[in-house]
């Protein structure tokens, strides 16, 4: 009986605790914002906005006087599928979007903090 109670005594701190709180460092929703504001140089805020909605990079004028808009998709909904598929591209193909060479642990921590950004 003693045993039980020992051992009960000795091992239920653990199972609590490690059920329950979180002991990293920084959240994964922290260090998605912290790779989302700076990834690698130029952070992914400047074009998509601060909330992943999209933002207008630059407007210009053609040789022909028409004025065109370069804008920076929505990625706040954008699938988990497309997002790993588009960022880990070897090369992007987009002649604006860098090529960040994300690990796969910081594509998945910038994807579940665009997806779950505190409104």
């Amino acid at each position: 009986m003693f045993s039980k109670i020992l051992l009960i005594t000795l091992f239920s701190p653990f199972l609590y605790a490690s059920s329950i709180i979180d002991n990293s460092f920084i959240t994964r929703y922290e260090y998605g914002q912290m790779l989302y504001e700076n990834p690698r140089g130029i952070g992914c805020n400047k074009c998509h906005g601060l909330k992943g909605e999209g933002a207008l990079i630059a407007k210009y004028k053609t040789s022909k006087g028409v004025e065109k808009r370069l804008s920076a998709p929505q990625i706040s909904k954008v699938s988990w599928q497309r997002f790993k598929e588009v960022l880990s591209a070897k090369e992007n193909k987009s002649l604006v979007m860098p090529t960040y060479f994300l690990t796969n642990e910081e594509l998945v921590s910038i994807h579940y903090y665009i997806t779950n950004l505190k409104k």
